[in-house]
């Protein structure tokens, strides 16, 4: 899962946005220590090195909220991220609304202003990030709780995965408000020692967390979110699911109420120069693909 469509799902929560995106991870050039901090430290290394990866790939999203479902196709270019809505409450789209999305990708497509604020906010994401993952091993002190056996959505099929508990580090000083909210999280991560990757991160605030030193709002006490991810294709390891449940307050009176559970799937490696346009091409070439598939033969009437 890349760092491009996070910022139109959760908005004004762009703190909540960073933490999640510490999941991902990359591959290992290094012997792990037996220090669970050492791990830790080493597998941060290998993600902030994997921001420089050139492989993109094609994926499904589901979606649910407490207003239902919605599934999307994602494509990654080297112009950012395209997506195209293609069911909602598992519901082929309109004539109406697919003639929407398209509109909608045209307007990128056609409009440098519009993708080029786009890409903006997808390299501010990514910093955050980075901020946030070299935080990690001074954030939070970590012990060493077994291990248990990966799934093919987690880490991996039959992968053996060190279970590590995590907690607040007392000492630590988030240097800024996007830091801020590692200060409050507590819980547990699955990290595939072997390859230095992060297979799964359950983790609660366990105290009321503010962000902007509580001028710009906070994040109420309780909230949650578990992230997973695993080996998907050729090597690659992606997000498989992601899900939220914050409740809190932004610029003082605007509420924050995040509720949400994600599942990514059917990944395929696409060209690594693909373009925004190319992509949203592909988008619409495999949700053609769908909607043929969707009709029983001989009958032109949906399954």
């Amino acid at each position: 899962m890349r760092l491009a469509d996070l910022r139109t799902r959760l908005g004004t929560t762009a703190c909540v946005v960073v933490l999640i995106m510490c999941a991902r991870a990359a591959r290992a050039d290094q012997p792990s220590s037996g220090s669970p901090v050492d791990l830790v430290r080493q597998t941060v290394q290998n993600e902030v090195a994997a921001s420089s990866g050139n492989t993109r790939l094609m994926f499904t999203d589901l979606k649910k909220t407490p207003h239902g479902s919605q599934t999307r196709l994602m494509v990654e270019t080297r112009e950012g991220m395209a997506a195209m809505a293609v069911a909602f409450n598992d519901q082929p789209l309109t004539p109406e609304q697919r003639g929407a999305e398209e509109d909608r990708l045209a307007e990128l497509v056609n409009s440098p202003g519009q993708l080029k604020k786009k890409q903006k906010s997808e390299k501010e994401d990514a910093e955050r990030v980075t901020r946030i993952v070299k935080a990690l091993p001074d954030a939070f002190l970590f012990e060493p709780d077994g291990t248990e056996v990966g799934t093919p959505e987690i880490g991996g099929a039959s992968a053996t995965l060190v279970r590590l508990k995590f907690r607040p580090n007392p000492k630590y000083i988030a240097p800024s408000h996007v830091e801020q909210v590692l200060t409050g999280m507590q819980g547990y991560l699955l990290i595939d020692a072997d390859e230095h990757r992060i297979a799964k991160i359950d983790g609660t605030l366990n105290k009321e967390v503010g962000f902007g030193w509580g001028i710009l709002g906070h994040l109420d006490q309780g909230g949650h979110f578990l992230v997973q991810q695993a080996k998907v294709t050729k090597g690659e390891w992606e997000m498989t699911r992601m899900s939220l449940n914050f409740t809190g307050k932004a610029l003082l009176f605007k509420s924050i109420n995040i509720k949400s559970d994600e599942v990514f799937s059917d990944f395929r490696v696409v060209p690594s120069n693909l373009t925004f346009a190319e992509g949203v091409s592909l988008l619409k070439k495999e949700e053609a693909e769908l909607a043929e598939n969707r009709q029983q033969p001989g009958t032109g009437k949906p399954k």
